[in-house]
């Protein structure tokens, strides 16, 4: 079972996010609070800990070291499970994934895999959010409630 293991805010873009126990995400708009949240395609960040993998060995203390950088980290799910186009189920909100990765990879700290591996993301449907929820896939057929 996948699940929610930190959410993490920023008010201001370019510093490390603080993390918290719960938060709201607006429809169409974002994290409650994250400078980040907007009428764009990168409403949202998630960040899924098994992409630590493609870590290479010598960045691999810097990535762990560093502060968070994505708005929702999860556990749990294998990434090819998180494509464009997949819509997540978190607590009592869904996002819809627009994109793996960012234009420009980041070289240091955490962004280097979050860059690489985040995945970014359009609020569906918002509701509140917490550490611990359980993260699955919307199917196609599945009404989002």
């Amino acid at each position: 079972m996948a699940k929610v293991i930190s959410i993490n805010i920023s008010s201001t873009k370019g510093i490390e996010k603080e993390s918290v126990k719960e938060a709201n995400l607006i429809e169409d708009w974002g994290l409650e609070g994250d400078a980040h949240a907007g009428n764009w395609s990168r409403q949202v960040s998630i960040f899924p800990v098994e992409a630590l993998e493609k870590v290479p060995l010598e960045k691999k203390e810097e990535v762990l070291n560093g502060g968070y950088t994505e708005n929702i980290t999860i556990q749990g799910m294998p990434l090819e499970e998180l494509s464009v186009g997949t819509v997540v189920k978190i607590g009592e909100a869904a996002i819809k994934i627009l994109h793996i990765g960012k234009e420009e990879f980041k070289e240091h700290g955490r962004p280097y895999i979050v860059s690489r591996e985040g995945r970014f993301g359009k609020v569906l449907k918002g509701g509140k959010i917490k550490v611990g929820d359980e993260v699955f896939v919307v199917s196609e057929t599945t009404p989002i409630e």
